[in-house]
């Protein structure tokens, strides 16, 4: 779809309201689209991504380019970035949910109640959903997906780092929709970059059902505050591995290290390591001589830079800070009480892990650590939702109500009661 409305204010809320009139009622078709008919359009989708994938590195060089020249830091430019291998993940993520069951529709708990009625419950769609994401083209495949196969509408509003690339991927997503038979305007990608268009968006509450904000803390924040309409969120990231005095060595080291430096600009990145006092001088040395030659900079409590000689003194924001960068904040605990204290004063509530080979502390530690991701002897860079075998994730949640963790196709749903009888009336 395209639009020559000027951007002022009046001209966006009619702009606005025209896609989410479009979107309500496309919503209701997909309500009604069968399974088959909705995993054609997302092998559909795939097939035009790869087909189309010099269009797609094209549009995301001029945005690339756009991006150096604006000063976008290495984490955001990281997140913008298009290459073959994440084309590839594109349409993967895309076949995979076409694998996935099918959640609509799906009844459960019948049984019979003491006046003779049938009751249940049936998992449908949300209906509208809006999606508000910063830097990475990639949600704009990975919404539409989750989207369509949980029979939902969608409004995408990418980042205006990233315009070019979410066009060229919309094109794909409308291409494949067509092919199936199924409403263009059940994904629609926002076409204006004027901020507000969000504020549109986020107050819509006549069209839109929930928003799923994607990005930066003060992105979330914003929409957290001046949405009118339900919000699935994590503001942000801050990751902790604690290393126990009784982890293996080995392990613990290959787990810390990827926790950290194999990809830094994620949010389930590890912000902070904790390390037992029993095993911090044996094993700090080893993980910082591999974290520098990364060129990961080292902020330590008083003991880690007795340890450490290399690190630099953290102060108290640290420990609250996601870094998105090759930055690690580490800090020496007395035991596990101590490193469970810690995390319950500073995590964001979205992923922890416990490196031990003692199984009743780890028992305890997922017991007691209450984030919506808890791990056992495994890199927190797990907390997603391809490697939950989601297929591809709307978002991680840290809320508790309806949806937490990594938010795939049943989290997209909802449930409502039937009732089946015959006749019946009551007394």
């Amino acid at each position: 779809m395209q639009t020559n409305l000027k951007t002022t204010p009046t001209d966006i809320t009619a702009y606005m309201r025209e896609l989410g009139m479009r979107a309500r009622q496309s919503s209701r078709e997909m309500a009604r689209a069968n399974t088959g008919q909705k995993n054609a359009a997302l092998m559909a989708i795939a097939d035009a991504l790869l087909a189309s994938r010099a269009e797609l590195l094209s549009a995301n060089a001029k945005d690339m380019e756009a991006g150096r020249k604006n000063g976008l830091d290495a984490a955001l430019l990281d997140r913008l970035e298009l290459n073959d291998e994440r084309i590839d993940g594109m349409a993967e993520g895309l076949r995979q949910v076409a694998t996935l069951p099918d959640p609509i529709g799906e009844i459960e708990d019948m049984k019979y109640m003491p006046s003779g009625i049938q009751l249940g419950k049936m998992r449908v769609p949300l209906g509208v959903i809006g999606i508000i994401y910063e830097s990475r083209p990639n949600v704009t495949a990975d919404a539409a997906a989750l989207c369509l196969k949980s029979g939902n509408a969608a409004i995408l509003r990418g980042g205006s780092e990233a315009f070019h690339s979410n066009q060229a991927i919309a094109s794909c997503v409308r291409q494949g929709l067509a092919e199936a038979g199924l409403p263009a305007e059940a994904v629609q990608v926002i076409e204006i970059t004027d901020r507000a268009a969000v504020g549109e968006l986020i107050t819509m509450s006549e069209y839109v059902d929930v928003i799923v904000p994607r990005g930066g803390k003060g992105l979330i924040e914003r929409i957290t505050d001046e949405a009118r309409v339900p919000v699935i969120k994590h503001l942000h990231g801050v990751c902790h591995v604690y290393i126990d005095d009784k982890a293996d060595f080995d392990k613990a080291v290959a787990v810390a290290m990827n926790a950290k430096t194999q990809r830094y600009g994620t949010c389930n990145t590890m912000e902070t390591l904790l390390v037992a006092e029993g095993i911090a001088a044996q094993i700090l040395p080893v993980l910082a001589e591999q974290y520098l030659a990364k060129g990961v900079e080292l902020r330590g409590c008083e003991k880690t830079c007795a340890i450490v000689a290399e690190a630099i003194a953290a102060t108290d924001a640290d420990w609250d800070e996601e870094y998105l960068a090759p930055i690690l904040s580490i800090r020496v605990v007395t035991d596990m009480d101590a490193a469970i204290d810690h995390i319950h004063a500073h995590s964001s509530g979205h992923t922890e892990a416990i490196m031990s080979e003692d199984i009743t502390r780890a028992r305890r530690f997922i017991s007691e650590v209450d984030s919506s991701s808890v791990m056992i002897n495994a890199s927190t860079r797990f907390a997603d939702g391809f490697e939950y075998g989601l297929g591809a994730e709307i978002g991680i949640s840290t809320d508790k109500i309806h949806a937490r963790g990594p938010v795939g196709l049943e989290g997209l749903t909802s449930q409502k009661y039937i009732v089946i009888g015959d006749g019946h009336i009551r007394g």
